[in-house]
């Protein structure tokens, strides 16, 4: 296959792809609370006494609230 001919398929390619209409899709309300990234765990209560990091324990904790979600 020469570079013209390859040229040419891109080209052809792109053309098909780009006659295709766009169908928008309808916009959906969701509520933070219909996916599970979204879930606070409960952290024990005695976790905030100390003051050190749950997930890293040789910091002092800053309130991030890493720990209580899921890591998103």
């Amino acid at each position: 296959m020469t570079e013209q001919e390859l040229r040419t398929l891109v080209r052809d390619a792109i053309a098909r792809h780009a006659a295709k209409p766009v169908e928008a899709m309808p916009p959906r309300a969701m509520s933070p609370h219909q996916h599970t990234s979204h879930t606070l765990i409960a952290v024990p209560a005695g976790a905030d006494d100390d003051g050190l990091c749950i997930i890293e324990p040789a910091v002092s904790c800053n309130h991030c609230g890493y720990c209580k979600s899921l890591g998103h």
